[in-house]
């Protein structure tokens, strides 16, 4: 028997005007794909489980994403899971961003065969430990001055880090370099991360 989560019907009401159809479509087809399926939310998120998780779905500023916990398994060769933008569609800005809603079903129907059959995702391989990045001179500099945006850069971890220290270090303009560098303190002291923007807004 499926159920509804009226917590999803409150995430879609609160979502932008152009993820409000392509996450009803979304939803659609997958209690069609599988009538069974149970609604929750995870990580603030929607998700629909089935013996098991089986997929999810989420809403940002500029697009949408859709993703199967079994993707691995129930895509075919060559599915667009190199896009950009998390999920198993890259980001989805449009209903002409996914598969067609046959194919779609399709995969559903797939996800919850796999998880009837108890098959577990294939195993991920444990990321090699990457070195920690040197403190950049400027940005040492500019942090000793901000002491807010020094706490939250202090808080964050290692990988959260990097990430500020790459996008200042990659910079191949010196212009480009200081617009990275002003960016940086004023989202650090704002508490964000740099990639605040993909991030799932709080509710």
């Amino acid at each position: 028997m499926a159920t509804k989560d009226p917590r999803i019907d409150a995430y879609i009401a609160r979502s932008a005007a152009f993820a409000k159809p392509i996450l009803k479509h979304l939803r659609k087809v997958v209690h069609t794909g599988c009538p069974g399926v149970v609604e929750t939310m995870k990580w603030s998120m929607p998700h629909f489980d089935y013996k098991g998780v089986m997929c999810g779905m989420a809403a940002f500023k500029e697009h949408c994403a859709f993703g199967f916990w079994k993707a691995d398994l129930i895509l075919d060769t060559g599915e667009s899971r190199e896009k950009s933008g998390m999920g198993s569609f890259g980001c989805i800005r449009s209903l002409a961003d996914l598969p067609n809603e046959k194919t779609l079903i399709a995969y559903v129907k797939k996800a919850a065969a796999l998880n009837e059959a108890g098959v577990k995702a294939p195993g991920r391989k444990q990321p090699k430990k990457r070195k920690p990045l040197p403190m950049p001179a400027d940005l040492n500099a500019a942090l000793k001055k901000d002491a807010k945006a020094r706490k939250t850069f202090e808080s964050f971890s290692p990988s959260h880090r990097r990430e500020y220290i790459e996008w200042i270090t990659e910079a191949k303009r010196e212009e480009t370099r200081k617009d990275r560098l002003a960016k940086t303190l004023k989202w650090l002291a704002e508490g964000k991360a740099r990639n605040w923007k993909y991030m799932p807004a709080k509710k």
